[in-house]
């Protein structure tokens, strides 16, 4: 591959304007906590859901609804927002009490979660829920779809940045090397992919599987730029996801890889590959619920 193709693993960001304050910071780790309280309340209506997989990515989505992501209030079809692309959709469940924290739809949807008729399902639908940019569940094409909306983006001359998130079992999938292949070619520099390294998929750990490491090395050799954080330190995540917003053009695509933990805030649900979908009976949520309140005190 020729040097200039060749991308980069980055240092870590330089503090100073992107240093978020005690404030900011506590008002991130309540939202992250907010995700996984209203995870809880909705699986409950559900009787099965993905707790697991949406705590480990708590963080991710605080971060970039409340800080990094540029949004208006009540308008989720704002031509110039940045969009987000969610590829393991089946964490639908911890986005969709943010879309209506932003007004995107009434509040009340959310207590009929699943429910017949009602919107909101396991997996997105773009089609009928209100700022929701990109319907997932099979994994695998979110990369690409995020690289049409960058490349769009360009094409029309409206300024947004497009965030994808991706599970890294999701990494398995061809598609999303034919995507970053592609990225790097077109230099989409206002795509940020994210992964959610959480170590685990559905079928067990995801290096026992097919091995992803050298993660770091194999993003750089498709001609990304790449960076990694702790995904549940809310400060230097969204420090560094500050430095990677507009972009300017012809830089290369960026992807963070967040280290984070599945099931993370809830000790019995941490990396335990039973919890990827599971249902909490009563007494075992009050225990949640408790535990989860306990660890925003910390």
């Amino acid at each position: 591959m020729p040097p200039e193709t060749v991308g980069t693993i980055a240092e870590p960001p330089q503090t100073g304007e992107v240093a978020l304050t005690a404030k900011e910071i506590a008002a991130l780790e309540e939202k992250a906590m907010f995700v996984r309280t209203e995870t809880v309340r909705l699986i409950s209506i559900a009787k099965t859901g993905h707790y697991a997989s949406t705590f480990s990515c708590a963080e991710i989505f605080a971060s970039l609804y409340y800080d990094v992501m540029d949004l208006r209030r009540g308008e989720p079809d704002w031509d110039e927002r940045d969009r987000f692309v969610m590829g393991k959709g089946h964490a639908a469940v911890g986005l969709y009490p943010l879309l209506a924290d932003w007004d995107f739809f009434d509040k009340s949807i959310l207590d009929e979660y699943t429910r017949l008729g009602n919107p909101l399902g396991d997996h997105p639908d773009m089609t009928i829920i209100p700022g929701i940019d990109f319907s997932s569940g099979t994994l695998g094409h979110a990369l690409s779809t995020g690289l049409g909306m960058a490349m769009g983006s360009k094409i029309t001359g409206k300024p947004f940045d497009v965030f994808v998130l991706l599970g890294d079992g999701e990494l398995h999938e061809g598609q999303i090397w034919e995507a970053a292949m592609s990225a790097s070619h077109h230099q989409a520099s206002n795509l940020i992919a994210i992964v959610d390294r959480n170590q685990f998929s559905l079928d067990g750990k995801v290096d026992d599987i097919i091995g992803l490491e050298p993660l770091t090395d194999r993003w750089a050799s498709f001609g990304w730029e790449v960076h990694e954080v702790d995904g549940h330190d809310i400060a230097a995540l969204t420090a560094l996801l500050r430095t990677l917003k507009n972009r300017p053009s012809g830089s290369k695509p960026v992807v963070v890889i967040a280290h984070t933990v599945k099931g993370k805030g809830v000790e019995f649900m941490e990396s335990e590959l039973g919890w990827h979908l599971g249902w909490l009976d009563d007494a075992d949520e009050e225990a949640v619920y408790a535990e989860l309140a306990e660890g925003l005190k910390k």
